[in-house]
Order: structure tokens, then sequence, then C-alpha cells
């Protein structure tokens, strides 16, 4: 994973509200949610949650999607392994481990 994307990555996530939109994506799986929902379970205002989901997209971190009128909204699972992988890429003094290998979970589904 390119070391800029992983500063973007990190940078966005390094806030309390787009790091409980991009957990609340996680946990919703490919399926996602409409920004509506988001905002609803995550308790803030539209506008605040557009520039939130701005700087996720923007860090490649969540997907959008139209669907009829509105926009759905999933988690990037591919770069969350990415993130990962980059984070723990040399732990365990460079040898391979269980941690450098994320698990495959509900993103590889789809």
């Amino acid at each position: 994973m390119d070391s800029n994307l992983v500063v973007r990555a990190l940078g966005a996530l390094a806030h309390e509200s787009r790091l409980a939109i991009f957990r609340l994506l996680v946990v919703a799986g490919p399926q996602g949610m409409a920004a509506g929902e988001i905002a609803q379970q995550i308790g803030i205002s539209p506008s605040r949650l557009s520039f939130h989901l701005k700087d996720l997209s923007h860090a490649d971190l969540v997907k959008p999607r139209q669907d009829g009128r509105f926009v759905i909204y999933s988690a990037n699972f591919d770069a969350m392994k990415g993130l990962i992988g980059f984070l723990t890429e040399n732990c365990c003094a460079g040898t391979p481990c269980a941690a450098s290998t994320p698990a495959d979970c509900c993103g590889n589904a789809s």
C-alpha cells in the first residue's frame, strides 16, 4: 500500500466521528447504509456527515453508490485490509505471522 494513502487513511480515521462512521459501515458489511441512516445512527447532522464521508472517501476507506434517490455508503474492505497489512508488515521481526495476513471478513462475501 502506498504510504501517502496510508497517511490519508490514518488521518481520516483520527477523528471521533469519522472513526464511528467507518466502524458502523464495517458492521453494516458490503451492502452498506444510506447516508440518512448513518447520520441517524451516529447522531450527527447531514451536513456534518457529508463532510466526514467526503474525507473517508478521499482516503479510499468508503465507497458511495447511487441507489435510486439514495446514496449508499459501504466500507472499502480491500483498503481496510491493505492498511492493516501495511501496519503489521514488519511485526514479528519481519517473519511472516498471523498478524501480517488479515483474516477474511464480511468484505469478502460480495
